[in-house]
């Protein structure tokens, strides 16, 4: 048998996680999904709250990822030292609270995921995440491993790919909010996608009110973002797992609109 797993790009804002709320049940009953990591990070817009969490984990996630805005509301703090199914990037250092990876429970074993962050174009520069990888690899004992990188530049994420393949089942890319076309299985067998995407309004720019990111573009006096209304989308990817050898058979793009 194989090993359905779903990633779904950045969740944004109320009326991304209620489109979240509303279909992710549905989407994981149509392609059987084993296994569910969803990006919380923009939820709040500016990160995500102790009550957006239980309603990602409740909407049918395994684990939240996050990214660049996890402190953005600081009352995920204590949220995140007791719960170990939402992860910061593990790249931030021990001294941050929460953790980074951690190995969860499926149908077909324990699943190991790993968040990560990137270094370039990012808003201060965390360790780096490839080093930081190797090492976390060294400790895992499961075949079945997904690691996530949080980062602006495509060559940042193809190189973290590239890196891994053949080492992990897959690998994909958040913090973009546009998602790539390139999603295939690499050489040696690592399912691997750019950018997931993302979950939350459609008419929008990274689910921002357009006229609010073309005021900062202009020079004009900037305003506080909020996020667009109006009809959403949920992206992500779907990655077929051969659960035996831990690596990647199959990937296929999810873009529901509303």
């Amino acid at each position: 048998m194989m090993m359905n797993v779903l990633a779904v790009g950045d969740v944004v804002a109320t009326n991304g996680l209620d489109f979240l709320k509303a279909n992710l049940p549905a989407l994981k009953r149509e392609h059987n999904v084993d296994f569910c990591v969803v990006n919380g990070e923009n939820a709040a817009v500016l990160g995500i709250t102790p009550g957006q969490a239980e309603a990602v984990l409740d909407a049918g996630a395994d684990v939240i990822t996050m990214g660049n805005h996890t402190w953005g509301r600081r009352e995920i703090i204590p949220y995140m030292e007791k719960n170990r199914r939402i992860l910061r990037p593990a790249n931030y250092g021990s001294r941050q609270p929460g953790r980074g990876w951690g190995i969860f429970d499926s149908p077909f074993g324990p699943v190991a995921v790993v968040d990560l962050i990137g270094r370039c174009n990012m808003d201060y520069t965390p360790g780096n995440p490839f080093t930081e990888v190797e090492e976390i690899l060294k400790k895992l004992n499961t075949k079945l491993i997904f690691v996530e990188l949080h980062a602006e530049a495509t060559s940042e994420k193809l190189a973290m790919g590239w890196m891994l393949d053949g080492k992990v089942s897959a690998v994909w890319g958040t913090h973009t909010h546009v998602q790539t076309a390139d999603d295939r299985v690499l050489p040696k067998g690592t399912g691997y996608i750019t950018d997931l995407g993302m979950t939350g309004p459609r008419n929008s720019i990274l689910g921002i009110r357009p006229d609010l990111s073309i005021r900062r573009f202009r020079g004009e006096v900037p305003q506080r973002y909020e996020p667009a209304q109006g009809s959403c989308k949920l992206e992500g990817c779907l990655f077929r797992i051969d659960p035996q050898k831990g690596l990647c058979t199959k990937t296929e793009r999810i873009l529901i609109h509303d």
